[in-house]
């Protein structure tokens, strides 16, 4: 046999993908402290903790309105299963978190959807997990959106597109309220 065949399977790692955004990150730069540049591998095991304490904190953001401890990320194995997940957890007593618009006060935790948008204060993490095999670490990569993060996402649009295609002259919600019309009075 040859050292290919005796060589040990490769595991995929799993990997969460985290996106950040600020509208002052170019004059105030408050993710200096963070690695853009490569994948960063940490034990299951371990908390990611985000924050403004870099003694405490895995990812440290350089803001004086961020909590010391304002959120960490805990690597999970579901019961029963062989997914792996991640748990959200808010540690900031004075700033509430939402992920994906859902609000989650001190020590409020939940887990963490596969794609989510996570928001605390004018902060914007774009979170997509990318699964894995790996038992005894998880990775992490970090990058930075140009532009707000809840923009770039397709979301719906609150004002209704009419059949015929034409949307109305008139923006909906100035003292107008929308009326029905037949198709055969057009």
């Amino acid at each position: 046999m040859s050292s290919f065949e005796e060589a040990e399977t490769e595991e995929t790692v799993t990997c969460l993908h985290l996106t950040f955004y600020h509208p002052g990150q170019g004059e105030k730069m408050m993710f200096r402290c963070l690695d853009f540049c490569r994948r960063q591998q940490l034990r299951a095991d371990d908390t990611a903790k985000f924050g403004r304490d870099s003694s405490l904190c895995h990812y440290s953001l350089v803001d004086t309105r961020v909590s010391r401890i304002q959120f960490s990320l805990q690597f999970y194995r579901k019961l029963h299963s062989s997914e792996y997940a991640f748990e959200i957890k808010n540690l900031s007593k004075k700033t509430k978190l939402t992920v994906n618009q859902m609000e989650l006060g001190y020590l409020n935790k939940i887990d963490l959807p596969w794609k989510c948008i996570i928001c605390f204060g004018d902060y914007q993490i774009l979170a997509e997990i990318q699964e894995g095999e790996a038992v005894d670490y998880f990775e992490t990569h970090l990058h930075l959106a140009e532009a707000p993060i809840l923009q770039e996402r397709c979301l719906p649009s609150l004002q209704p597109i009419p059949e015929n295609g034409i949307s109305p002259s008139f923006p909906l919600g100035q003292g107008k309220s929308p009326t029905e019309i037949d198709e055969n009075e057009l």
